[in-house]
């Protein structure tokens, strides 16, 4: 199996950026189909973006397109989430998240949760106003 650990959170103005990591250890990370999610206080783990396992597609929930970009690096074992014209509505603990897929399925990417077997522990944004 893969384990999983975020870093890159922290605290931020409105408007600005961060750039999460998620290293990952363990088995052949290019196996993986990546993701990110998020948690914010009082609400249900949500859907961020995804990359699959080949790199060459991504997808986003609708309210960070235009705004975040997730990206892979193979060589070194890391996915990453550009978060950039942050809001405070942005706020939250950011997951990321770990699918293994036959090489057949190397352009999909997954959404949901339940698709998803592997994930790190979080790394807290926060985005003052």
């Amino acid at each position: 199996q893969v384990q999983l650990v975020e870093s890159g959170g922290g605290l931020v103005q409105a408007g600005g950026s961060l750039r999460l990591s998620c290293a990952a250890s363990g088995r052949t990370f290019s196996s993986y189909a990546m993701g990110w999610f998020r948690q914010a206080p009082g609400k249900e783990r949500e859907f961020v973006a995804a990359i699959s396992r080949s790199g060459s597609f991504t997808n986003y929930v609708d309210f960070v397109k235009g705004r975040f970009t997730i990206s892979r690096d193979d060589a070194r074992n890391t996915v990453y989430l550009q978060m950039n014209s942050l809001k405070p509505e942005d706020t939250a603990v950011y997951y990321c998240a770990a699918r293994e897929v036959a090489a057949y399925r190397r352009n999909n990417y997954y959404q949901r949760i339940s698709e998803y077997p592997y994930w790190g522990q979080g790394t807290q944004v926060t985005v003052s106003s």
